[in-house]
């Protein structure tokens, strides 16, 4: 077995330990470089592609009808050719006897929906429930935009709440750093989510718009595991001068940096187990859409609680004074300009009042000097 491969094992082992001593609290500048491109990058593709919005934000028509025997390319191009507009998409979805195909295009005109459906019913010859070729096989609708407003409208409301209280929650029951810090890598989260979308002109649909406050939630949740962890090998960091917060956080990281990577392998598995069976097995969009931002948020959730969450935090907490003045004396301490037992005298004799000692007095008569 060669050395490189004995070391990665060895590696392994200490991170599922916790002693991995993976120094990711010094490589913060990194981490931080990492972000600020990911960010340009997502929001120049925001600024300059936009989103592919689906129809139920934009608005238009859909057309369907049992899939049968049809092939979705070719009733494409006869829609094409009978009404002169380019579908945005042209998809069979279900499974078994009630496989449909839908056409979804920008609004038509009643004469064109006309066109079109007659156009597919000579060409195609769709069955309808009996099994026979009929026009009424054809259905169509429009989709209004007010319907997909109507639903980004109250996930933003629902979104803010949501934001509101995990904040809330973590000041109380952690720090305000570390709110502050988990709130900073949730915004970072969303905005490299919206700009991987963007770039690759994935469709955004109202589940993909649900999907991500589900997003948010799994991210935070493993960001307060990390802090929660952070907490505890904090806690009285102040009174020893043996390792400074930054240290003390970078240990809590290296023992969850595994629990985290377990946690998120296991929610990604159905999460493709799910886009398995909506793409491949059933073609069902709303599935593929809520699979897809699922799991895109999963990997990124692991960036932004393990790379990013806890630098932010520690950064957030060097900047007070107390800290400032720690680190300067464990740095003393490690120079051998103070001592570790000295420092910690002093602040007790500071701290705790002098006390006198009064001598005894015996009980039942008074003291008299010996006569000579």
């Amino acid at each position: 077995m060669s050395t490189a491969t004995t070391h990665s094992r060895g590696m392994i082992n200490r991170l599922y330990t916790g002693e991995g001593g993976v120094d990711f609290i010094g490589r913060s500048r990194l981490w931080y470089w990492i972000t600020a491109g990911l960010l340009v990058i997502s929001i120049a593709a925001i600024g300059v592609r936009g989103f592919d919005l689906s129809i139920d934000f934009e608005g238009g028509t859909k057309l369907n009808m049992p899939a049968g025997d049809l092939v979705a390319e070719q009733v494409e191009e006869t829609f094409v050719e009978a009404t002169g507009v380019t579908p945005e998409i042209t998809q069979i979805v279900g499974a078994g006897d009630s496989r449909t195909l839908e056409i979804n295009s920008e609004r038509l005109t009643t004469e064109q929906v006309d066109s079109a459906r007659a156009a597919i019913y000579e060409e195609h010859q769709p069955l309808d429930a009996t099994g026979e070729p009929s026009p009424d096989a054809i259905g169509d609708s429009t989709v209004s935009e007010s319907w997909g407003s109507t639903i980004t409208q109250r996930m933003l409301i629902a979104m803010a709440v949501f934001l509101g209280l995990a904040a809330l929650y973590i000041a109380l029951r952690l720090e305000r750093e570390m709110a502050a810090a988990a709130m900073i890598a949730l915004v970072v989260d969303g905005v490299v989510i919206a700009g991987i979308y963007a770039l690759f002109g994935l469709e955004v649909s109202p589940a993909t718009v649900i999907g991500l406050l589900t997003v948010l939630s799994f991210s935070i949740y493993d960001t307060v595991i990390v802090f929660d962890k952070v907490r505890e090998n904090t806690a009285g960091y102040l009174d020893t001068r043996r390792r400074t917060y930054a240290e003390e956080a970078n240990l809590a990281v290296n023992q969850t940096v595994m629990r985290s990577i377990s946690t998120s392998v296991i929610s990604a598995l159905p999460i493709i187990a799910l886009m398995v069976v909506a793409v491949w097995m059933m073609g069902v969009g709303t599935l593929k859409d809520l699979a897809l931002i699922q799991l895109i948020g999963v990997i990124e959730g692991i960036f932004s609680s393990i790379f990013l969450a806890t630098p932010i935090l520690v950064s957030l907490v060097n900047r007070r004074k107390d800290t400032k003045k720690h680190n300067e004396e464990v740095a003393a301490y490690r120079a051998g300009e103070l001592d570790e037992d000295s420092g910690e005298t002093e602040s007790a004799e500071e701290t705790e009042p002098k006390r006198s000692v009064a001598a005894p007095r015996a009980s039942g008569s008074s003291w008299r000097p010996d006569r000579r």
